[in-house]
């Protein structure tokens, strides 16, 4: 089976980046297919290189980086949602006139029709989030 994946609450304040993460995990580990996780609204943060947390707590961005390079799994950012919260990448940020970037290596800034595009590819859309 083929899952697309859409991530749409922030970490840290949420459990769906981290539910989605197991489900992506599992669903791999099982012989499955996940070929794309598209994050939106909220959950655009969970891209951030920026994120501190505590050593005795998960790396929610970190554990989508190592996910993403083991498996090939495309990490698609919202480019509006982002940007509405401060996520560009280098070539975004230089296009928007900032002086830094944040979006983490694994994951990349898109538009809506990603997450089309992955509807129609994949077998099930599964939603974390609201």
């Amino acid at each position: 089976m083929k899952f697309g994946v859409v991530v749409s609450e922030g970490p840290y304040t949420h459990q769906a980046a981290d539910s989605a993460y197991l489900f992506v995990k599992a669903a791999l580990d099982n012989g499955h297919e996940v070929p794309r996780v598209f994050f939106y609204h909220d959950g655009v943060n969970v891209a951030t290189r920026l994120s501190v947390p505590p050593q005795d707590e998960r790396n929610i961005q970190e554990n989508w980086t190592a996910l993403a390079k083991d498996h090939d799994v495309d990490l698609v950012v919202c480019i509006a949602a982002a940007q509405r919260r401060g996520m560009l990448d280098e070539n975004e940020a230089r296009r928007q006139g900032k002086t830094a970037d944040n979006i983490a290596e694994g994951f990349r800034i898109s538009g809506l029709g990603q997450l089309i595009e992955m509807g129609i590819q994949t077998d099930r859309l599964v939603t974390f989030g609201d």
